[in-house]
C-alpha cells in the first residue's frame, strides 16, 4: 500500500481545517465510523462537526479534567452544551499519561511518563491523539476492537491525525497505530 502522509511545516491551529479534511477523506476511505479530537474548549470539535456533517461518521470530544482549570484548560459547562447541541458526544476524563496523584508531589513535569515522553519526539499532536484514545476507550466512547481516526495539536486546533485501533490503559501494549494522515514536520520542543 502506498498512503501519503502530510507534514506541515509549522505546528498549531492554522492546520486544523487541512488535519480535519485529511481525516474525513482517509476515514471514508477506510469505512471508519467514529472519530476522536482533543478539544479543551470546543474550537476543533465544533470544527470537526462542521466537516464530517452528513458522513455518519460520529464525532468524539475528549476534553481534560477539572484538576486543570486553573491553566485554563476546561471546557465551561456552556460550550460543552453547545457542542452536544451540534451532535458532538463529549467525554471529560483524566489524562492517561499523566495527570494523577503523581504530580502532586513532584513541582516539574518528570513524572510524565517515559511512554508519553517517547509520543512527544513525534509531536505534541501525536502524544495527545494517543492519549484520548486512551481516555475515550476507558469510558467505553469507542471500541477496542475497531480502526478510529485519532485527531489532536500542539496548543490550540489540530496539527495531527492517526488512524488507530485504541487500547484501555492496562492493556496499552494492543493499541495500534495502524497510519500517521499528517503532523508537523518539527515536534515542539517546549514539553
Amino acid at each position: 500500500m502506498v498512503q501519503s502522509i502530510v507534514y506541515f511545516e509549522e505546528t498549531g491551529k492554522i492546520h486544523t481545517t487541512d488535519t480535519l479534511m485529511v481525516s474525513k477523506k482517509r476515514a471514508l476511505e477506510l469505512g471508519i465510523r467514529q472519530v476522536v479530537v482533543a478539544s479543551s474548549h470546543g474550537f476543533t470539535a465544533r470544527e470537526a462537526a462542521r466537516i464530517f456533517e452528513g458522513t455518519g461518521i460520529e464525532v468524539i470530544a475528549v476534553t481534560i479534567s477539572e484538576g486543570f482549570k486553573e491553566n485554563g484548560w476546561c471546557m465551561t459547562a456552556g460550550e460543552r452544551r453547545d457542542l452536544e447541541k451540534a451532535g458532538v458526544k463529549v467525554l471529560t476524563s483524566q489524562m492517561s499519561f499523566s495527570g494523577g496523584v503523581e504530580e502532586a508531589f513532584c513541582e516539574e513535569r518528570s513524572t510524565l511518563s517515559i511512554v508519553a515522553n517517547c509520543f512527544y519526539c513525534f509531536s505534541q499532536g501525536m502524544k495527545v491523539a494517543i492519549e484520548i484514545a486512551i481516555m475515550a476507550a476507558e469510558a467505553g466512547y469507542v471500541s477496542t476492537d475497531h480502526e478510529i481516526v485519532s485527531i489532536a495539536g500542539t496548543g490550540a486546533g489540530a496539527d495531527t491525525a492517526i488512524v488507530m485501533v485504541p487500547a484501555c490503559a492496562r492493556k496499552f501494549k494492543e493499541l495500534r497505530v495502524r497510519e500517521i494522515l499528517c503532523k508537523p514536520r518539527i515536534a515542539n520542543q517546549n514539553w
